[in-house]
């Protein structure tokens, strides 16, 4: 291939999918990570939270939790779908980011490694989009789910 037949378009991590390339069930990994003190500073940068239960460990001891102490927003992040392949299967099929939820099932701690997942769970068909929802979820080491939730996705159909 020569410099004259590369396409930066097409230099792509899939093909592009739409609405009706996605099925219930299908799965997105995101990357496991280790959250350390790269990761809390990070956070506690970004979003200005400065509570001791997550920065002060001899804090956190006092209240009875053996380490410092993620934030929840710290493990929200860690669904966003842009760590993982979900946007990149998608491509520019992918309109908008709609909303999200999340419940909290259990403590995140400095030290532990999470493992985030999006799986699709509904598809609303419309005239020229769908509405794709994806339920995340985060599990830590020790299986624990730590955190679940929902995301929704604007995302185009085929062109006719």
């Amino acid at each position: 291939m020569s410099e004259k037949d590369f396409d930066p378009q097409k230099h792509q991590f899939a093909e592009p999918s739409y609405f009706e390339d996605l099925s219930i069930g299908q799965r997105f990994h995101i990357p496991s990570r280790t959250l350390r003190d790269a990761n809390f500073s990070a956070f506690q940068a970004a979003s200005g939270d400065n509570h001791p239960i997550h920065y002060d460990v001899e804090y956190c001891k006092s209240q009875g939790h053996p380490e410092l102490l993620a934030h929840g927003f710290q493990v929200v992040i860690q669904t966003a779908a842009g760590a993982g392949t979900f946007p990149h299967v998608l491509g520019e099929s992918m309109i908008a980011f709609i909303d999200q939820s999340s419940k909290f099932l259990g403590p995140v701690y400095y030290g532990d490694t999470v493992y985030p997942e999006l799986f699709v769970t509904e598809l609303k068909e419309q005239r020229t989009t769908g509405i794709v929802t994806v339920r995340s979820t985060v599990h830590n080491q020790r299986r624990e789910l730590v955190m679940e939730g929902e995301q929704r996705y604007l995302v185009r159909r085929r062109p006719q």
